[in-house]
């Protein structure tokens, strides 16, 4: 069974444990200057930005990539896997990083977390950057309105639901599942081996497969529960700081047409961008279209342009 180690792979970037609400989080940081917070998604853990690091830290930035609650060298409570205590994680690792503020950024379910942090926690949100992530509530439209399409994309998070079983199945013959997730979400050539192999390994570290499914349970579970009815009736607060959504032409995992749309809960300067030749990991598939879209609205001062 793969240990924490795994995921501490050298780099131009330096690691460290940081303690945020009483939950210790692995964090990698590269560069100085503004901080931009990278929220990984599923399956994956913080070297899904590896490609990031570097670039914002050339840029002038301060990039620091962490692994989620549940995932890698990040603790592995039994509890807190719901977005509205995710968001509080994120808030708290800005001011545990030394920042009133930053940038967010987050893809797949960091990308849900980011839309989550800047409704829940406004001050501590500079920017936000959404990766193959649609607004939540626009998500939730998708898959109940369009559930020939949506519905089916995200089918894997329904077979989620059940106790024991998934997690089992994820991590069964060395992860195999994981990989199959991988190449089936993305584009043509990716991911490359390397790639397979970190990502099942950080998938069979001892927690991590149950704290990764608590996410996706607690996702539907609370559709009509209490908290889940709470949580969307807070999130039809419009985000008002500037949002940049980027997403894959070719995703088959959250489909573009659910992320569009997504802009009609923004209220600040709102700007969406299509990658056409890449799937669901388009900051890992296509490293240099993501970062030139990613560092030229960073750098605009008129990012509504």
């Amino acid at each position: 069974m793969p240990t924490e180690s795994v995921t501490r792979l050298d780099g131009p970037w330096t690691h460290r444990a940081v303690s945020a609400g009483g939950t210790r989080f692995h964090v990698a940081e590269a560069g100085e200057g503004p901080l931009v917070l990278l929220l990984h998604g599923f399956p994956e853990c913080w070297w899904s930005w590896r490609h990031q690091l570097v670039s914002l830290a050339g840029a002038g930035f301060r990039a620091a990539a962490v692994d989620l609650r549940g995932y890698g060298g990040s603790d592995k409570p039994p509890r807190g896997y719901d977005l509205v205590t995710l968001a509080g994680d994120a808030a708290r690792l800005v001011r545990a990083l030394g920042e009133a503020n930053a940038t967010i950024v987050g893809h797949d379910w960091g990308g849900l977390l980011a839309w989550t942090t800047a409704v829940y926690h406004p001050k501590v949100v500079q920017r936000l950057v959404a990766v193959s992530a649609p607004h939540p509530l626009r998500l939730r439209q998708s898959v109940v309105g369009a559930p020939r399409r949506q519905g089916w994309a995200t089918r894997h998070g329904f077979g989620f639901q059940v106790p024991l079983w998934p997690e089992r199945r994820l991590v069964r013959d060395d992860a195999a599942l994981i990989g199959r997730l991988l190449h089936e979400w993305s584009g043509p050539g990716w991911p490359d081996a390397r790639t397979e192999r970190m990502f099942r390994d950080a998938f069979q570290i001892t927690g991590v497969a149950h704290s990764a499914l608590e996410y996706h349970r607690w996702l539907v579970r609370s559709l009509a529960r209490p908290d889940g009815i709470r949580y969307a009736h807070r999130m039809r607060a419009p985000i008002q700081v500037p949002t940049l959504q980027l997403h894959g032409g070719l995703d088959r995992c959250t489909l573009p047409s659910t992320a569009q749309g997504s802009g009609r809960y923004v209220s600040a300067p709102y700007r969406w961008r299509l990658i056409e030749d890449a799937g669901h990991f388009p900051h890992e598939e296509r490293p240099e279209a993501f970062d030139a879209r990613l560092l030229g609205w960073l750098t605009d001062p008129e990012p509504d342009r």
